[in-house]
């Protein structure tokens, strides 16, 4: 089993960037497929939401249409940890982060396709 933590979440004006990172311990990342989702804090009930997400090797990305060409998933499986690069940052960006690691690659962009989760880093964008 795979343990997760998120950080770098914070306070960031709309048009600015974080660097959220995830760092994995008790297995090798590599073995998982990994992804970010987001729920925004007003919405505790809804699924989370799909952001991006990366093979094994980190040779393939996807990301939503609501991120494309701001936001970058990127991974170090050396150090463990897989990255989102989030540039101009919307205040509808605004929500939880969270990461994910699935052992398959048959659900990629919903959150039933992943087995294990980090506790999640917030992002405020102020507007």
């Amino acid at each position: 089993q795979v343990q997760l933590v998120e950080s770098g979440g914070g306070l960031v004006q709309a048009g600015g960037s974080l660097r959220l990172s995830c760092a994995a311990s008790g297995r090798t990342l590599s073995r998982y497929v990994m992804g970010w989702f987001r729920q925004a804090r007003q919405a505790p009930g809804k699924e989370r939401e799909f952001v991006a997400a990366i093979t094994r090797s980190g040779d393939r990305t996807w990301s939503a249409d609501s991120v494309k060409g701001r936001f970058t998933i990127s991974r170090d499986n050396a150090k463990n940890t897989v990255f989102l690069q989030m540039n101009s940052l919307k205040p509808e960006d605004t929500a939880d982060y969270y990461c994910a690691a699935s052992i398959d690659m048959s659900r990629l962009t919903t959150a039933p396709g992943y087995h294990y989760w980090g506790q999640g880093t917030q992002v405020t964008v102020s507007s």
